[in-house]
């Protein structure tokens, strides 16, 4: 048993060592990403998805090189999906390669395993009267005057707004886009700098956004209550990495180091108040044939 371990474990070995090696025949670990999106990426390099890349490029001998775009509408066509010679729309170079945060499973590229899961939260702002609020289903029994006051901020999509209408506080809603089109602000700074000014007391937010809110703010300025997945409402999800269909030895060498660098990952994340829920056993893996 003992020798059979061993020989699986060389086995295992040699193969991600092959794949290692073929993917660092390229000097470049070639990263699509919005320049201004805390805390994913930004062009200080200082959101965990450029470290997680940084990361990765130095287990593969490589060095990270960005094609930074803003990551709206039309994001994925201008970054993985274009050719590295506008002209030239048969290359087989393209301008970027990975895409380091896609939710597992979506179907505008191939995704690798789920690198970690994470769900949305109702943040609320500590001293404004809402501080014994423990639970979001308080929201819907609050007396009417109550309710009446609340300043919750309520976005274009998402479950957040799905829920707010279930509970019937959508006139309680302070609407905002998810996303802005601003070139100073994207959502997660609008947010954190309005809930400091006062103009929203609370809002239900994706965890890695929340994490940044909470991280730009004095300690124990939020009371952060996760919200529960019910059949009617998904709250919780899988992140993943994303690639072009057809670029399978890619997503098996991202897939070898998501399963090998997991405990640094962790760590990483760990920095940036991210609430993590594990991950589900079932494998969300992809294919394009």
């Amino acid at each position: 048993m003992r020798a059979a371990s061993h020989i699986n474990t060389l086995v295992t070995g040699l193969l991600f060592a092959t794949i290692a090696f073929s993917a660092s025949a390229e000097d470049k670990f070639k990263v699509c990403a919005d320049p201004l999106n805390p805390p994913y990426s930004t062009k200080n390099k200082d959101g965990f998805e450029n470290k997680i890349a940084e990361l990765f490029a130095k287990e593969l001998g490589q060095t990270v090189e960005y094609t930074w775009f803003p990551q709206r509408i039309g994001f994925i066509r201008n970054t993985l999906m274009a050719p590295l010679k506008d002209s030239d729309v048969d290359s087989n170079e393209f301008k970027c390669d990975v895409i380091m945060g896609v939710p597992a499973g979506q179907d505008m590229t191939l995704t690798t395993t789920p690198y970690y899961h994470s769900t949305y939260v109702l943040l609320i702002a500590k001293g404004r009267g809402w501080d014994d609020i423990s639970d979001a289903q308080q929201l819907q029994q609050l007396p009417l005057e109550k309710q009446e006051a609340l300043k919750i901020a309520m976005f274009d999509r998402g479950p957040g707004t799905a829920w707010l209408q279930r509970a019937g506080l959508l006139d309680q809603g302070i609407p905002y886009q998810s996303m802005s089109g601003d070139d100073e602000n994207n959502v997660s700074m609008q947010i954190q700098k309005d809930l400091q000014a006062g103009k929203i007391d609370m809002v239900i937010l994706w965890g890695p956004v929340a994490g940044y809110v909470v991280s730009q703010s004095p300690k124990n300025s939020y009371t952060v209550i996760p919200m529960t997945s019910t059949p009617e409402i998904k709250f919780d999800f899988s992140m993943a990495m994303g690639v072009r269909f057809g670029d399978k030895a890619r997503l098996e060498t991202l897939n070898q180091l998501i399963a090998s660098k997991a405990n640094e990952i962790q760590a990483i994340m760990a920095e940036y108040n991210i609430p993590l829920l594990p991950i589900p056993k079932q494998a969300i893996k992809k294919d394009d044939d």
